[in-house]
């Protein structure tokens, strides 16, 4: 058992027979009453987000997640092959339950599988990644000037809005938490 008062952004929970990953929390203290903590919860079973409030010092359950570190392999139809890396165990993901991470998987890519007591709960990416962009409109000289965006579609499907300079064949940094350009590589 874990107490709100301990809540860090990351943090694993089990509250209302599901497992919750703490994405953002505040503690408030007003005038009047007792105080309490407010937090953002992501279900990952579901990926359903939710936002909860607990009375200070509540304690709840800590939940054991296994991060095994994994090789993505290809897409089956509707299911997504990872490899183990050190018992070359193969495990099969169905596309709905990874579907934002989706946007940033490339073949060959490693990245760490959430396990907890045997069951699949999904895909950790890391915070940035590195895609080749495939479409956009050229650069025009003396553009970057403004300041300005414009889309650009990357090799997994992903459309983000990058500066002017950015061409076609460009290799880009994206930031995987809100799918946004950090910088070229």
């Amino acid at each position: 058992m874990i107490s709100v008062n301990d809540f860090r952004t990351g943090l694993t929970i089990e509250v209302d027979n599901g497992i919750w990953r703490v994405m953002d929390f505040q503690h408030v203290k007003p005038g009047k009453g007792a105080a309490f903590v407010r937090s953002k919860l992501r279900n990952l079973r579901t990926g359903a987000v939710q936002e909860k409030t607990f009375r200070a010092g509540e304690k709840v359950g800590k939940a054991q997640i296994d991060n095994r570190r994994m090789q993505y392999l290809y897409a089956n139809g509707d299911l997504h092959v990872f490899m183990d890396n050190e018992s070359y165990e193969q495990i099969e993901l169905p596309s709905k339950s990874i579907e934002y991470e989706l946007k940033f998987l490339k073949e060959n890519m490693e990245v760490q599988i959430m396990m907890y007591q045997g069951e699949t709960l999904g895909v950790e990416l890391p915070n940035t990644v590195e895609l080749e962009v495939t479409e956009t409109e050229p650069g025009i000289k003396g553009d970057t000037a403004s300041g300005g965006t414009k889309p650009a579609i990357l090799e997994t499907g992903l459309s983000v809005q990058v500066p002017f300079f950015v061409n076609q064949g460009d290799r880009l940094i994206v930031n995987t938490t809100d799918s946004t350009y950090v910088s070229r590589a």
